[in-house]
């Protein structure tokens, strides 16, 4: 009977650890949504001739498909309606791709400008929000002009080093990229063009980052990514810095790094 009575206690604990590991698998998985768009500059004051970059991820990268054959647009308080024009879309390795827009006029000084697209659809108009820490809730995605034409000039004389690559190994993928550490004293918002390529499959991918604790992370996520790796090839990167008007100067030499899942044991 005693060894009965242990052998069902083993039998639940089992069950209790294949129920947790359950649970757990698909809190892991709700972490990773199903779409989603980002908007930049994410500095709410911009000049009069600012660019902007909305970036979808997974499903909404549908919606930046569209903007080919779409009117994107602002509109400020008062009806003033400024068509944006497209530059280009630029496509990730891992679900997610940006439209790059500048004005097809100077915006006027002092405004506030909402975000608009053409034929706008009830989920897109959910997306086309953003979370206010000040104010702790949603509100629309909007900019507010000053009374200058262009940003001040950024000293983009930066200094970009090759830190580490890092891979970290999640419940439903690795995050693994190249990180670079960047020295700016400036406290204006800053975009990188991007150009990665995979020096063995002669691949280019070309993306806007920005940088985030003066480091630059060149890769992907657990759910997604602008970069991915292949294990047996070796990259090379360099980056355009630019203010959120486009204006730029000089491209970094490119920059040589081993995969980031060369050296990786496949984590768990």
């Amino acid at each position: 009977m005693i060894f009965e009575e242990k052998v069902k206690i083993n039998i639940m604990k089992k069950i209790m650890f294949i129920l947790l590991l359950i649970i757990g698998t698909k809190t892991i998985f709700a972490d990773c949504s199903s779409s989603g768009m980002q908007f930049f500059p994410q500095q709410k004051e911009i000049s009069l001739n600012s660019m902007f970059i909305i970036q979808g991820y997974y499903f909404s990268q549908k919606t930046i498909n569209s903007f080919k054959n779409r009117i994107i647009y602002l509109q400020s308080e008062k009806g003033d309606e400024v068509k944006l024009k497209l530059e280009e879309i630029l496509k990730g390795n891992m679900q997610l791709s940006q439209a790059i827009f500048s004005l097809t006029r100077e915006l006027k000084k002092n405004t506030i400008y909402y975000l608009k697209y053409s034929d706008e659809t009830e989920e897109e108009s959910r997306e086309m929000k953003q979370y206010n820490k000040e104010k702790k809730k949603f509100e629309k995605v909007y900019w507010r002009t000053t009374n200058k034409k262009l940003k001040p000039i950024i000293d983009f004389n930066l200094n970009i080093q090759f830190k580490k690559t890092n891979i970290v190994h999640f419940g439903c993928g690795p995050s693994a990229g190249a990180i670079f550490s960047i020295k700016d004293k400036s406290k204006s918002e800053i975009w990188y063009r991007t150009e990665v390529v995979d020096i063995d499959r002669k691949v280019k991918t070309v993306y806007y980052l920005k940088g985030r604790k003066e480091e630059l992370y060149v890769g992907h996520g657990m759910c997604s990514g602008a970069f991915t790796f292949n294990r047996n090839s070796k990259y090379k990167v360099r980056f355009l810095p630019m203010n959120t008007d486009g204006k730029s100067q000089k491209m970094t030499d490119w920059k040589i790094f081993e995969s980031p899942l060369k050296n990786d044991k496949g984590g768990f």
